[in-house]
């Protein structure tokens, strides 16, 4: 179509974030445009927020929920109790979920997303392949609970920040406070939180998926184009920036992102057992910011133990896990999910 010289509208997220390079290029040699306002949440209108409303403002950064499939498992989880095998099987029968879900409860279509929003938001290459990327399948009923006890929901979350480094690009599940508003954005809703300079932060909530919302912004995007025919010079780039503009800022490493985090183990119901934990990790430079055992109804002599640190790298973050696994009185895996303030 461009090649003829057609002008594009897409709904498809994977195409943009992983070719959107060659396409808008090819696009600019041809005199056409590419939009793709359902490519991202839906019938949320965030990427013309993104390109045109926020225009004046840098933007620092960017936390969406923008997979409604993931949300509505861990709202489900949430509210009911339920395991997430169950719930994914519930979605499946919704439509929510595809037979092969993947894209969804891994986070991959939620790269696609971010990858989109970050080009937008800090005039970058698309980079999908550098996006770090995390699922929920590991998640369980007792880290929702507990999170809850503890004052936070738990989010899959797509994230990204421009740093002093470069630009972090990760989607994970993510402990926020109760009292965000992001925190309370349930079942197959969809919103993104934008924090920039000017205006601060600016939340954006919607149905992200479904024929009515993917229309009406694949409509809206057909009058966008309609409204240019007769002068292309008023068009607004593909990308929010003149191609010149275009800088390829790197991608963090995740290995340097800097996170707090909640920390489930299963240890041994002995004296010194937390003091000994507590030291390993005050050895890596690690501060606590709670510390709660619970009771538990197993006959093996382990309980649960949470956590919650301080800020930290998340190499260092790393390495400590792997130190407490191998602790004779650590059994098991150690769970760990990364936390956000958001503010």
């Amino acid at each position: 179509a461009i090649r003829h010289g057609k002008h594009v509208v897409t709904a498809n997220k994977a195409l943009i974030a992983t070719h959107g390079e060659e396409i808008f290029a090819a696009a600019r040699e041809q005199g056409v445009t590419v939009a793709y306002e359902a490519a991202v949440a839906g019938g949320i209108p965030i990427i013309k927020a993104l390109r045109e409303g926020l225009a004046a403002n840098r933007i620092e950064w960017i936390a969406g929920i923008i997979n409604g499939t993931g949300n509505f498992i861990l709202s489900e989880m949430r509210d009911k109790g339920r395991d997430f095998a169950d719930v994914l099987k519930e979605a499946q029968q919704l439509g929510y979920a595809e037979v092969d879900p993947t894209f969804d409860v891994e986070g991959i279509d939620a790269a696609h997303k971010l990858t989109i929003m970050a080009s937008l938001a800090f005039g970058m290459p698309l980079k999908f392949d550098e996006t770090s990327t995390e699922g929920i399948t590991k998640i369980e009923p007792r880290d929702v609970t507990y999170a809850g006890e503890l004052g936070y929901r738990i989010k899959h979350l797509g994230i990204t920040k421009r740093t002093a480094d470069g630009v972090e690009l990760r989607v994970h599940p993510t402990l926020i406070p109760e009292g965000r508003l992001l925190a309370n954005v349930d079942g197959v809703m969809n919103a993104v939180l934008v924090k920039s300079d000017m205006v601060g932060p600016t939340l954006y909530y919607g149905a992200g998926a479904g024929s009515l919302p993917t229309a009406s912004a694949v409509v809206a995007d057909i009058i966008d184009v309609a409204r240019t025919l007769g002068s292309p010079e008023s068009r607004v780039p593909c990308q929010g920036f003149q191609n010149d503009a275009i800088e390829d800022i790197p991608v963090v490493p995740m290995d340097e992102v800097e996170t707090s985090n909640y920390l489930r183990l299963s240890v041994r119901d002995a004296p010194g057992v937390m003091a000994e934990i507590s030291t390993l990790l005050a050895n890596a430079g690690i501060s606590i910011e709670a510390m709660h055992q619970y009771e538990s109804h197993s006959e093996n002599g382990m309980v649960p133990l949470v956590m919650l640190t301080h800020h930290l790298r998340e190499k260092v973050m790393n390495e400590s896990i792997r130190q407490l696994k191998s602790l004779d009185v650590v059994e098991g895996d150690v769970v760990r999910i990364r936390m956000e303030h958001l503010s």
